[in-house]
């Protein structure tokens, strides 16, 4: 059964059958990390925390360490689509056939990813979200955000240590980004998709800190612009090129199934402290749960079947 796009309501009971009630749960809400709802006022996401993930009071330092970790949104950022293969134009001088980390990139992610939606598989029933003709051998789902951590392969930025929430857990070598691969959770319109940070841009890499502080993009090119999406993300929020939409970090672990990993099966860098296993061990042990519970819901006429 296909996952359906995530939207802001949770359904009132699991659909009948196990695998559509593991759809339903798994699609309704984002890896059950946080339920959305609108702000009356600003019609913004409001993030509503479960009990058993309400964190305590710690310090900012703590608060970084595990995969319960809550990044902040970016609000109202103007968001511009961007291609793997792109060649350079007056609005974009510059080419995607290899991205800031990836001198390869063209090749790795097994081709052209052509924009046109003539040319794409786009398809919310199926849950395919890629370009025709291919099964790309990277994440369709990729972003870029104006920052890069790494000034040569011999040595990160002075800043990169102090700003970015989760270098000290990850410990590089020196020269090693620790931003390829990084999981984003992305808002448009009552709808959110997941995607990998795959590149620096627009138009700059030292924005730090619109990228992990907050403060507005200092880009103003393209109206702003302060993240570029992926046709893909493009497709699979009917995000266009110019308007607005929300982002924030999440990490791996809360990740939910999706078209997201659907395709390609590599990564910057391994998930740290294990929480990609201990995602699969939280996933597992939901399904036994919830194996037990339509088993007990069931009459004695229906076990006796």
């Amino acid at each position: 059964m296909a996952l359906q796009p995530h939207r802001s309501t949770a359904p009132r009971r699991l659909a009948p059958g196990l695998a559509g009630a593991l759809v339903a749960a798994l699609a309704t809400l984002p890896g059950g990390l946080v339920a959305q709802d609108y702000s009356s006022a600003a019609n913004l996401p409001r993030v509503v925390i479960p009990t058993h993930n309400q964190p305590s009071m710690r310090t900012a330092a703590a608060a970084r360490r595990g995969s319960g970790q809550l990044y902040p949104w970016r609000k109202n950022i103007t968001a511009t689509v961007f291609w793997v293969g792109e060649r350079p134009t007056a609005r974009n001088p510059t080419p995607n056939h290899k991205s800031s980390w990836d001198q390869q990139w063209v090749q790795n992610f097994g081709g052209y990813d052509n924009p046109d939606p003539g040319a794409r598989v786009a398809c919310h029933t199926t849950s395919d979200f890629r370009p025709k003709g291919f099964a790309p051998g990277l994440n369709p789902f990729y972003i870029a955000l104006p920052y890069n951590d790494v000034k040569s392969y011999r040595s990160h930025k002075p800043e990169a240590a102090r700003v970015i929430p989760w270098f000290k857990r990850m410990n590089p070598r020196p020269g090693r980004t620790v931003l390829k691969g990084r999981w984003v959770q992305i808002y448009h319109d009552g709808r959110s998709c997941y995607a990998q940070w795959e590149d620096c841009g627009p138009w700059v890499t030292d924005d730090w800190r619109y990228v992990f502080g907050g403060a507005p993009p200092k880009n103003r090119a393209n109206g702003g612009a302060g993240i570029d999406i992926s046709p893909s993300i493009r497709d699979y929020l009917s995000l266009k090129s110019g308007e607005k939409c929300h982002w924030r970090f999440v990490e791996a672990s809360q990740v939910p199934h999706g078209p997201w990993k659907r395709y390609g099966t590599r990564q910057a860098a391994p998930p740290a402290n294990g929480q990609d296993l201990e995602s699969k061990r939280r996933y597992l042990e939901y399904l036994r749960k919830l194996r037990d519970q339509q088993y007990r819901q069931r009459s004695l006429s229906e076990l006796q079947r």
